[in-house]
């Protein structure tokens, strides 16, 4: 889900129920997002989405088994941490810049 949306979508991954928190994804975007949140202490799900066609590349649906997480309240209240334990900004998890510092308003 990206941070436009606040929709709170639950899904089946590996046998869990989890909440989504990306899909659609590739595998560099999969990679960062679950080391963020297993640095943050959440159980991470992801599997490959099937394909509708054999020429598409590969993509990624990865969720946590905490099924109230919410990756749009947690990245806007500052809940997160960066794997340097920084405060984790809106613009760090969209990876636009490598900069934790300042507030989104202000970017």
């Amino acid at each position: 889900m990206p941070l436009e949306s606040g929709k709170h979508i639950i899904k089946v991954i590996d046998g869990v129920r989890c909440t989504v928190v990306e899909s659609g994804i590739n595998e560099q975007r999969m990679i960062f997002v679950k080391k963020i949140l297993e640095h943050n202490g959440y159980e991470v799900k992801c599997e490959k989405e099937v394909k509708k066609d054999e020429s598409l590349p590969d993509t990624f649906i990865l969720g946590v088994t905490d099924i109230v997480f919410n990756p749009v309240i947690a990245v806007y209240e500052r809940k997160l941490k960066t794997l340097n334990n920084d405060v984790l900004t809106p613009h760090y998890w969209k990876q636009l810049t490598e900069d934790t510092k300042g507030w989104y308003w202000k970017f």
